[in-house]
């Protein structure tokens, strides 16, 4: 990976130079790196893309719905018991179906 990551910072320093990235839209703006500590390091970069071109991965799709019914449970969900108890079994539910996919990958990993 380091090559490739040398390879990159090569490629985009020689377009700063020829002045090919300047008034790009953004420009001057900080970044939104919304890397989810979840996702593997060596897969951000591709998720990043893909969720730029308008595609979203279903286990980040996932983490990301978990994350706001978190949220929605965490500001207790107002006064509505039926509200909260519905967001509370889907949480689960999600938080099980991710279990479930890490639990897969890793006893295929340690079956190899």
């Amino acid at each position: 990976m380091l090559m490739l990551d040398f390879l990159a910072e090569q490629k985009i320093a020689e377009a700063v130079s020829r002045g090919e990235l300047d008034h790009l839209p953004g420009q001057g703006r900080p970044l939104a790196l919304d890397d989810d500590p979840l996702i593997p390091e060596d897969l951000r970069v591709a998720y990043r893309i893909l969720k730029n071109g308008g595609f979203v991965p279903a286990e980040v799709q996932t983490l990301n719905e978990i994350a706001q019914l978190e949220r929605f449970v965490a500001a207790d969900a107002g006064d509505d018991a039926a509200a909260r108890a519905k967001a509370l079994k889907k949480l689960a539910l999600l938080r099980t179906r991710i279990e479930s996919r890490y639990y897969e990958r890793a006893v295929r990993k340690l079956s190899a």
